[in-house]
């Protein structure tokens, strides 16, 4: 696989990755992107070694969204933090139960954990938005995706050179590639039970059970929904038609009460403040080409 791909820059805004990445609905699908990168042995056995999602589920979970939101909106910051990730990375290498040596920027499982979140996007749009995603959107989007690949030294050889490419790619790593990990059905066990932060009073964490359950039942339930049927068959995971339709109920409702929320509420803060902060860029830009002269 070959792909010609751009010198690394910060994500450009008025691109369909900066509109649409920093939305809340961004977390839905974020969920199936993580399980399956946690069914590539590589990604399995360094995140079974060295991840807190076990101990530390919510700190660990709002670490990563952070990060994301920095890829796509922390504009020269973006390339400073994938670097941040690739050098923090480098010493997360370790040997399994048979004596298999994994290393976390082998180019194949750092490139997975990209993939895996275009996957999530176009995922996201197909239940979660008011219309999926048409081919010449998806390969529209897949082009931008060649960006963020650069930015994180993604080789070539990884990088499919078109959407009809990535999806053969995909289907063929998550049937003949992946496995039904441990560290996959732990993650499945943790974000159905999410565990309250350590530093939360232990006389207020009946609180929390009872306020975050429902919100871990229904993270569980779209993961599971949102992931390859390939993938739910290797984990024993099942998933009715009944199930599917519940699916689609929700996701009509989220498509169409989203989009009315103040943009304040429509995004995380980063991309949120990024937004803004571009609007009175371009207000600016406008005043000086008009000033006179």
């Amino acid at each position: 696989m070959t792909a010609s791909v751009a010198p690394r820059r910060p994500i450009a805004p008025n691109t369909r990755m900066w509109d649409e990445t920093g939305l809340i609905t961004f977390s839905l699908t974020a969920g199936s992107a993580f399980l399956l990168q946690t069914m590539e042995p590589t990604i399995s056995a360094v995140v079974d070694r060295h991840s807190t999602f076990r101990t530390d589920p919510m700190g660990r979970a709002v670490r990563s969204l952070a990060s994301v939101m920095m890829w796509i909106y922390g504009g020269d910051e973006a390339l400073a933090e994938a670097d941040r990730l690739r050098h923090l990375h480098a010493s997360l290498n370790t040997t399994d139960a048979d004596g298999v040596r994994h290393t976390a920027l082998s180019s194949g499982p750092w490139a997975w954990v990209l993939h895996t979140g275009t996957f999530a996007f176009t995922e996201s749009a197909e239940y979660f938005s008011r219309r999926p995603l048409t081919a010449a959107e998806k390969e529209a989007y897949f082009q931008e995706t060649l960006q963020l690949m650069r930015n994180f030294s993604v080789p070539a050889k990884e990088i499919p050179a078109s959407y009809a490419e990535f999806e053969t790619f995909f289907a063929d790593t998550v049937a003949n590639h992946l496995v039904a990990t441990a560290t996959a059905r732990d993650y499945l066990r943790v974000i159905r039970s999410v565990a309250p932060p350590k530093q939360l009073p232990r006389a207020l964490r009946p609180a929390w059970k009872w306020a975050v359950t429902p919100i871990g039942r229904l993270q569980y339930f779209v993961t599971v929904g949102t992931t390859p049927e390939v993938a739910r068959q290797k984990l024993g995971l099942t998933w009715t038609s009944s199930d599917e339709r519940k699916l689609r109920a929700l996701g009509w409702l989220i498509a169409r009460t989203v989009p009315l929320l103040p943009e304040r509420l429509r995004y995380f803060p980063i991309a949120y403040e990024a937004r803004r902060l571009e609007r009175d860029r371009q207000r600016l830009r406008k005043m000086i080409d008009m000033r006179p002269l």
